[in-house]
């Protein structure tokens, strides 16, 4: 592996929007071939796009075998699929609060998880998509927050386990020109005035990642403004 090689096959979750539609794009523009994993694949700018509810573990567990099958083999996966729904805790439904944890924790377990054997015989890598709030905790957030904790703590437990025989990345996005914030109500959505970030140049970013030499490392990065009030 060399810092230019070809990415290959790239699984991307929620690829045929926001950011996973942007990691989707940057990875066929460097050569790769993006396999997108999302609800609604209506939307999705690459051929290869595949519906999906990351939260049914056992159903993306055999699809992302399939996959691996189908395409010989995979090289990358990066978990972009997540889900939010700001409220106080006793103001959100259970199962509600069960579903943002389903499919931004147990979800990028099952992909990584069924990839695994292939990411092994291709020494390959897994991109982690948590947030800052991963690193930093707000209220009227106790789910997204636990789950995109969850997900720092199974990427640092994954690379632990895995080293030497395929790569992990954690990336920590702060807030995105993306439309993740439509449909809530109007004082958890982002003032004119804040600063977000273009899903483009995290999206490079992931691809930077990618695209580093077997034995060569990008653990956990942080992409946010100048001015980001959640770091450090």
């Amino acid at each position: 592996m060399t810092a230019d090689r070809s990415l290959g096959n790239v699984i991307v979750t929620g690829g045929a929007s926001g950011l996973g539609a942007a990691v989707a794009r940057a990875v066929r523009d460097a050569g790769g071939r993006p396999l997108v994993l999302d609800l609604d694949v209506s939307g999705a700018e690459v051929p290869d796009a595949f519906a999906a509810d990351v939260s049914d573990t056992r159903a993306t567990e055999a699809l992302v075998t399939e996959l691996a099958e189908r395409f010989g083999g995979l090289n990358a996966v990066v978990t972009a699929a997540g889900v939010d729904r700001p409220a106080p805790l006793d103001g959100l439904p259970g199962d509600a609060w069960e579903r943002i944890v389903a499919v931004n924790l147990l979800g990028t377990a099952a992909v990584v998880r069924a990839a695994l054997p292939a990411l092994k015989a291709s020494h390959g890598r897994v991109v982690t998509i948590a947030s800052s709030l991963a690193l930093r905790a707000f209220g009227d957030a106790t789910a997204y927050t636990a789950s995109k904790f969850g997900v720092l703590g199974f990427s640092r437990s994954l690379a632990a386990e895995t080293k030497g025989q395929l790569g992990v990345t954690t990336v920590f996005p702060a807030g995105m020109r993306t439309r993740f914030f439509d449909g809530r109500d109007e004082q958890y959505k982002p003032g004119p005035d804040a600063a977000l970030i273009d899903p483009a140049h995290v999206a490079d970013a992931i691809v930077f990642a990618l695209r580093q030499p077997a034995g060569v490392e990008i653990r956990e990065l942080v992409m946010c403004p100048e001015e980001e009030p959640s770091w450090p």
